[in-house]
């Protein structure tokens, strides 16, 4: 297959950040993607209508009059959120759903969640409402192991969830293992996969030395639980669908301080369809990429359409970043210095 054209995609995990990295980066998103879940961790998170909105504005702002993106907001949960704020802000359709990240788990996670019960009152209208729950699901206890947390949460948190909330409407973000797959497939919830867990596994960390340039949370896991992510995201399944989780870091930071995350968004198609040709899988890229997360959500699929062409891509070393026409510092992309076979024609 040399072409391949499919409803326009949506990105059902994505970081925007804010202010100048946002005018920089919100182009990769916008013009390939449809929608996208925008995530609440910002500096100063999202955890009121009135930030969102904010937001929402600010994003919005950015786009063209002819860019038809539309970018779907979420409440960042905390034990003191309110119903009402959770209510409000869903059926005035400012939130789309509500992001759930346990406390210290990830990026700007201080202010998450510490004992999940808490909160089970949220849940509980939510499901009501219905209202999607979105999970970063790790626990975040010193003793458990990193590789080990995302296992861990299932078993002492989601399982949990599940059963006393068995009509709330899940997705577990950004699996990593071949444990999440068969839950996932196990029971009545959905998954998103970024394009880099398809493509590292651990040891991506430690090339040439500590190379933070693949540190994102949750980390790549065993060679193993990569091959299980590749078989779930190319079988067509309807539970798993597309969520880049892209989190671009300034280079300073991202080179010196070591910030969790991996930017993919330049290169995000082309980085899913290098793993579905690989598997003689591209006519299930459509499924994964524009039809199952629509139909998890109950929205309608895109009316525009996209078309990808087999031709080399070859991945810039950075994004440079601009302020007022002047460079203020880069960003490196998912890929970076290598050459990938599809690139986007129009």
């Amino acid at each position: 297959m040399e072409k391949l054209t499919i409803r326009k995609p949506d990105d059902w995990h994505l970081h925007l950040r804010e202010g100048v990295v946002l005018k920089n980066i919100l182009k990769f998103s916008s013009d390939f993607f449809g929608r996208a879940i925008i995530m609440p961790n910002t500096k100063n998170p999202i955890t009121s209508i009135e930030r969102g909105v904010a937001y929402k504005n600010s994003i919005c702002s950015l786009l063209s009059k002819t860019n038809t993106f539309k970018p779907l907001m979420t409440i960042y949960l905390t034990e003191s959120i309110s119903n009402d704020e959770i209510k409000r802000g869903f059926l005035d359709n400012i939130f789309f759903a509500a992001k759930l990240y346990p406390a210290n788990a990830t990026t700007n996670s201080l202010y998450g969640v510490k004992n999940i019960k808490k909160i089970y009152k949220v849940f509980e209208l939510m499901q009501e409402i219905g209202m999607p729950l979105l999970i970063h699901g790790e626990v975040s206890d010193p003793m458990v192991d990193i590789f080990d947390r995302e296992e861990v949460f299932i078993d002492t948190e989601l399982n949990p969830i599940i059963k006393n909330f068995p009509d709330l409407k899940i997705v577990l973000e950004h699996i990593t293992t071949s444990y999440a797959v068969d839950f996932v497939e196990s029971n009545n919830i959905a998954a998103t996969i970024t394009p880099h867990h398809l493509h590292i596994n651990r040891n991506a960390m430690f090339f040439g030395g500590l190379n933070s340039d693949f540190y994102c949370l949750p980390v790549a896991k065993r060679e193993s639980n990569r091959i299980s992510l590749i078989k779930a995201a190319t079988s067509g399944n309807e539970c798993f669908f597309l969520g880049t989780d892209s989190a671009p870091h300034l280079r300073e930071w991202k080179a010196f301080c070591g910030c969790a995350g991996i930017f993919n968004s330049s290169v995000a198609l082309n980085s899913y369809l290098q793993v579905f040709e690989e598997e003689n899988a591209l006519e299930k890229f459509e499924k994964f990429a524009s039809i199952n997360g629509p139909k998890f959500h109950n929205l309608p699929l895109n009316n525009e359409y996209i078309t990808l062409v087999r031709e080399p891509y070859e991945v810039e070393e950075f994004v440079d970043i601009f302020d007022e026409n002047k460079k203020i510092g880069a960003i490196k992309p998912f890929h970076a210095g290598q050459t990938l076979n599809w690139r986007v024609k129009s």
